[in-house]
């Protein structure tokens, strides 16, 4: 496993990471037991960064997250999000009350004094316009409740916005080979600004993987099966956005590219990482082998300048025009 700084924080964290959203729910039925396999494999491998929230299970990631914490010696990293658990989901939601709640109830969930990594949950937009939003982040963090904070967002204007506050340490961003535009403008501002960036959905929600066809099946309470048209949440969270026969389409375009001896999912995850400016991808996972395929993508080699030029002529004919000016 390789390492990169994240933001200012002086943390080396794993290049390729763990997102904890599939253990939570929202993906179909999982078993704690296979989870709890999943996570010691990817501390097996070498990471020692997770990613959750506190709704993912309506706190069961936390919690496993937690238990994985007290099975093991090593020391890792835990970020979680706050922010979604307001209903309705609206600007004035995010005040000092609420997220103080919601942030001592993400403590007790990970059995911890001190959140590593506090990450402000796809706020509406009006959000990243109010100082007053950050302040409390910041009296939290004088307080000892959060070690660093961050935001996880949907647009690159909410991007652009977040960095201009001083003590954001990290932006969370939607990027992979179906969601380009953040490398655009984001990424150099970021890098000005020494803000570490997550790649979170960069596997476009298994579409990237190679693995779906047009007969693959999904539980009632996988999102891939509700929110396909934005239902539920943001639609650019499932499939990046992209309908499924078009995304098929690219997906059967895109694994012509993939190196010798590399999956689909692999040359995704290697495609994220030809990018300084991404501190890590953070792939799901619900079963050690799925860890396995992913913490392997950290070993293919660099990406030919060809390869990469092939990429975005994948993009820019087939993804380009459904995704790019909407996040």
């Amino acid at each position: 496993m390789k390492y990169r700084t994240l933001g200012r924080t002086g943390w080396k964290v794993s290049e390729i990471s763990f997102g904890a959203w599939a253990i939570g729910g929202a993906w179909g039925e999982v078993e704690d037991k296979e989870s709890l396999a999943a996570l010691h494999r990817a501390l097996d491998g070498g990471v020692n960064f997770f990613d959750t929230a506190d709704v993912y299970g309506d706190g069961r990631s936390e919690r496993l997250l937690a238990k994985l914490r007290q099975e093991r010696k090593e020391s890792f990293y835990i970020a979680t999000k706050a922010g979604r658990r307001l209903d309705p989901h609206v600007t004035e939601g995010y005040n000092r009350k609420n997220l103080t709640a919601f942030i001592e109830r993400s403590l007790r969930n990970l059995k911890t004094d001190a959140i590593d990594l506090l990450q402000l949950h796809c706020p509406p937009t009006p959000v990243f316009y109010l100082p007053e939003v950050f302040g409390v982040l910041d009296d939290l963090a004088k307080a000892g409740k959060l070690r660093h904070y961050g935001v996880s967002v949907e647009k690159v204007e909410e991007a652009l916005k977040a960095v201009e506050f001083p003590n954001v340490q990290s932006v969370q961003i939607i990027f992979n080979l179906f969601r380009q535009r953040p490398s655009e403008l984001f990424f150099p501002e970021a890098q000005r600004r020494k803000v570490g960036i997550l790649a979170r959905v960069p596997l476009a929600s298994g579409m990237l993987t190679g693995k779906l066809s047009r007969s693959s099946t999904f539980a009632k309470d996988d999102h891939r099966a509700f929110n396909r048209h934005g239902e539920a949440f943001d639609r650019g969270e499932t499939f990046a956005g992209v309908d499924y026969d078009t995304g098929l389409r690219a997906v059967r375009a895109l694994g012509r590219i993939a190196p010798a001896g590399a999956t689909m999912a692999q040359l995704a995850l290697r495609w994220i990482l030809m990018f300084p400016a991404v501190t890590c991808a953070i792939p799901g996972a619900k079963r050690p082998a799925q860890v396995e395929e992913n913490l392997a993508a950290a070993e293919v080699p660099a990406l030919s300048a060809e390869r990469m030029k092939k990429v975005r002529a994948i993009y820019e004919a087939e993804i380009r025009p459904l995704v790019h000016q909407y996040w």
